[in-house]
């Protein structure tokens, strides 16, 4: 079996403002095709994201076995010279490509890929929803405390029995980013971010797991002071309090936060994460597996992260190609925790782009048991983005 062709569908979404998924289909001589993700839907360069997939395709994918993924992965890392050096648009690359190899071996063996990495530690997959701060059931930037506690409560209605928040999203008027959380901030801010915590606290009651989120937007004495003040709100973890560019950033807010700290969708590579697990600076991972090398990266990692006593939940934003793949993984792991599930994920425009639909049903994922990724390209709803072919 050779591969043929590549094909890069460059997903510009109309329907929602800053969605971008880019969908990646490997094509082989005797008629099996994969599908791959790059990098993440959400944030700029997907003309990066496009093009380093369309140069490894031309250096490295064309004539080449497509069940060697473990040799193509270590040939791209080589042969590129740069990617020696790591970068996020690199592995975001490696990861499409990465992802797609997986779904054909699968197709070819007649096997879902949990199947080919060891089989099920997990029957059904427990599911979160992601950023309720941004409205559950219709899109609203909440500002008041009482907003926050009813969009967790539509997302309770629905039967998550966990949410994740991030209560520095937007200042007291609305403004998204109006608080410079690099600069120390006073008493008042820090109370109305705990009350918007406090108040999803209170709607939920004491059985609803909450997750802590600040999109590494702070430096390290207010992540700090942040956490501190959320203590007694039993929050299941807090998520990306500082960059996560200085393991020792984050080392610090673990050592003077008591919530477990999670991190890792700015992380790629066994690499970038070696360094966490060796100072223990993270309680849980999120890798993101089509940033951080594809599922082959991906499973390496968790098991690494296993062997330190660390949980992971894969982090998870895009098309239903990178849902697939997470529930793939998240299968097979043991230390397995939660799945993210953001609103994007469920919107009739984004799970149009595969077929079957993927879907949470209150608050758990089923895994696709067809074979490979257990899911195919919609033709029809891809037809209106930009494709590039390399054959």
């Amino acid at each position: 079996m050779k591969i043929t062709s590549v094909e890069i569908f460059d997903c510009q979404a109309t329907w929602r403002r800053g969605w971008n998924p880019i969908i990646v289909r490997i094509n082989t001589d005797e008629g099996v095709s994969g599908l791959g993700e790059v990098g993440l839907a959400v944030g700029g360069g997907h003309n990066a994201y496009v093009n380093v997939v369309k140069d490894f395709a031309e250096m490295v994918l064309l004539g080449a076995d497509p069940m060697k993924s473990e040799k193509i992965w270590e040939t791209i890392l080589r042969r590129t010279w740069w990617g020696q050096g790591g970068g996020i648009i690199f592995f975001s690359g490696v990861s499409a490509i990465d992802i797609a190899l997986w779904d054909i071996k699968g197709k070819v063996a007649g096997l879902p890929i949990y199947q080919m990495l060891g089989g099920k530690t997990n029957e059904k997959i427990r599911t979160y929803a992601s950023q309720v701060h941004m409205g559950w059931t219709t899109p609203k930037t909440c500002i008041v405390p009482q907003e926050f506690g009813e969009q967790a409560l539509n997302a309770v209605a629905e039967g998550f029995d966990a949410v994740k928040v991030d209560p520095i999203f937007c200042d007291d008027k609305g403004e998204r980013g109006g608080w410079d959380m690099t600069k120390v901030i006073t008493n008042d801010k820090l109370r109305l971010i705990y009350q918007r915590v406090e108040a999803i606290r209170r709607a939920v009651g004491p059985d609803v797991d909450i997750i802590l989120e600040t999109h590494a937007h702070q430096e390290v004495t207010n992540a700090i002071k942040v956490g501190q003040a959320m203590e007694d709100l039993n929050c299941m973890y807090y998520e990306e309090p500082v960059p996560s560019l200085n393991v020792d950033e984050m080392l610090k807010v673990s050592q003077n936060v008591k919530i477990p700290i999670a991190a890792g969708e700015h992380i790629y590579s066994r690499w970038g994460f070696r360094q966490y697990f060796e100072k223990q600076a993270l309680n849980v991972i999120q890798p993101d597996l089509c940033v951080t090398g594809g599922i082959t990266e991906g499973k390496k990692i968790c098991d690494m992260a296993h062997a330190y006593g660390l949980s992971v939940q894969i982090h998870c934003c895009g098309s239903p190609v990178t849902i697939a793949a997470a529930l793939q993984l998240e299968a097979v792991i043991p230390n397995f925790v939660i799945h993210e599930h953001i609103p994007q994920a469920s919107d009739p425009k984004n799970l149009e782009l595969c077929t079957p639909g993927l879907k949470a049903v209150k608050g758990y994922y089923d895994v696709p048991d067809r074979p490979g990724l257990g899911i195919e390209l919609n033709e029809k709803a891809v037809a209106g983005y930009p494709r590039i072919k390399v054959s």
